[in-house]
């Protein structure tokens, strides 16, 4: 099995020790990935953009991904994304956690991890 490792080049892959993206048996396995702005909504925009383009360079989209997990510091500001998400995945749901959690850096509100599988393109 091949395996092709897709870098952002984010201080924290060298400093933990990790890739953005990794795409093994068909899949394309996306790390925690935080966006920036002031606020749980932005953020959620700017860390679904971050992940877009991951799987752009793998070969998939957005529309690809079967598994999503979602980790805040607070569950309250989860509603708030509701719509981002919907707009996002709507047509295409993926099964999906969220998870209550301490994230690297109290400025981070969202963090999102998702797994998604490669299109067949033979046809």
């Amino acid at each position: 099995m091949t395996i092709r490792r897709i870098p952002s080049g984010g201080e924290f892959e060298r400093r933990v020790g990790y890739c953005r993206a990794v795409v093994a048996g068909g899949f394309v396995h996306v790390a925690g990935t935080v966006g920036q702005g002031d606020d749980v909504v932005s953020q959620c925009r700017s860390a679904l953009a971050i992940i877009a383009n991951a799987l752009h360079e793998a070969g998939a989209t957005l529309a690809d991904v079967v598994r999503v997990t979602y980790m805040l510091p607070d569950r309250a500001e989860f509603e708030p994304c509701w719509p981002i998400l919907s707009e996002t995945f709507g047509a295409h749901p993926p099964a999906a956690t969220m998870i209550e959690c301490g994230l690297i850096d109290p400025k981070y509100r969202i963090e999102i991890e998702v797994t998604a599988v490669l299109p067949d393109i033979s046809g």
